[in-house]
């Protein structure tokens, strides 16, 4: 029975059997939001795929929604974490607030981490990361403070790590000067275990090694390994023990193969190209607030993609498989996990 005193429009929403005690309606299954992941989100983590659905929602109605279990990958709860692969299945539970939140338009950014102390971007190729001497110029820097302006939010963001104009991928902001400082000190004391890919010519003499180059007069170490090689091209997976300037690319052009599209050191063009193929593609740190272990990956960009399909042919589907097998150094060596 519908108390009296109520609207038509409220008694008419007291009568939706989606509005009554889930014990009176226990046959009744929610409507599901339904998403492929595509090539293009690859290794994408869910907290990110959720921060792309839903650009302007805040992020503790984020952390409710994966805490409530409303978005599941392939049937089961997802967790911030969980790494989606191409082919997955993710449905995420539709409500009011949820669906007004849906993404009208393109995000400004590619959130990959956000909490109260920092915001992982990916970054895209051809973008700088601090304004330049060209007036009006888009940088990441002031892309990043926009967003949250959008939002209401106040703080200007600092970056504790940078990526080359023409390299893409995982970039650290901090959201205040005290969070700039703690993460500050953790580079400087600990370091950032990176993971970085990129396409370069083939063909390498051996599957995996070690460049030690000096450079700049300081010693300087890479480590690689060759996911694949053939149709002219390599695509490598590198994990940097050094961080000297423009390390992967001038040790790669040192040892006769160098990055493609990076014309500084000697790789061959790439049409329609924003920058050189070098991708940073996995970042993992101690958080300096919490203690907990981050661990954040960042999708390659659709040239990218195109161009590992180009060489691969029909190993580009494997090959895309492997990438989240990429883990950090353990010991003096990188190995899969």
């Amino acid at each position: 029975m519908i108390a009296a005193g109520v609207t038509a429009d409220e008694r008419a929403e007291l009568k939706d059997p989606r509005n009554l005690a889930p014990a009176a309606r226990p046959s009744y299954t929610p409507f599901m939001l339904t998403y492929t992941i595509t090539d293009k989100d690859n290794c994408r983590q869910a907290g990110s795929l959720l921060r792309t659905l839903l650009p302007d929602a805040p992020l503790s109605y984020l952390r409710k929604l994966l805490a409530s279990e409303h978005l599941s990958v392939n049937g089961k709860p997802a967790s911030r974490e969980t790494l989606l692969r191409a082919g997955d299945r993710v449905t995420l539970k539709e409500s009011a607030r949820t669906k007004g939140f849906l993404a009208a338009r393109p995000a400004l950014l590619d959130i990959l981490h956000e909490d109260q102390w920092l915001i992982a971007i990916n970054k895209p190729a051809g973008l700088a990361m601090h304004r330049t001497s060209e007036a009006g110029e888009p940088n990441l820097v002031d892309l990043g403070g926009n967003l949250i302006a959008e939002r209401g939010e106040q703080g200007k963001l600092r970056p504790v790590n940078r990526l080359d104009r023409g390299t893409s991928g995982v970039v650290l902001l901090a959201r205040s000067s005290q969070s700039a400082g703690m993460l500050g000190r953790l580079v400087k004391e600990e370091g950032l275990g990176k993971i970085y890919l990129a396409l370069a010519n083939e063909a390498f003499p051996a599957d995996e090694g070690t460049i030690e180059h000096p450079l700049d007069d300081k010693e300087s170490e890479t480590h690689y390994k060759v996911m694949y090689q053939g149709g002219g091209g390599a695509l490598v997976a590198l994990w940097p023990m050094t961080g000297r300037m423009h390390q992967i690319r001038r040790h790669l052009s040192f040892i006769g193969h160098p990055v493609w599209g990076d014309s500084r050191y000697g790789g061959r063009a790439v049409p329609d190209c924003e920058g050189q193929l070098l991708h940073s593609f996995r970042t993992t740190l101690d958080h300096p607030a919490t203690g907990e272990i981050l661990d954040i990956f960042a999708p390659l960009p659709v040239e990218f993609l195109k161009q590992i399909k180009r060489i691969a042919g029909d190993n580009y589907g494997s090959l895309l498989d492997s990438l989240a097998a990429l883990a950090p150094i353990q010991g003096d060596r990188p190995v899969s996990g």
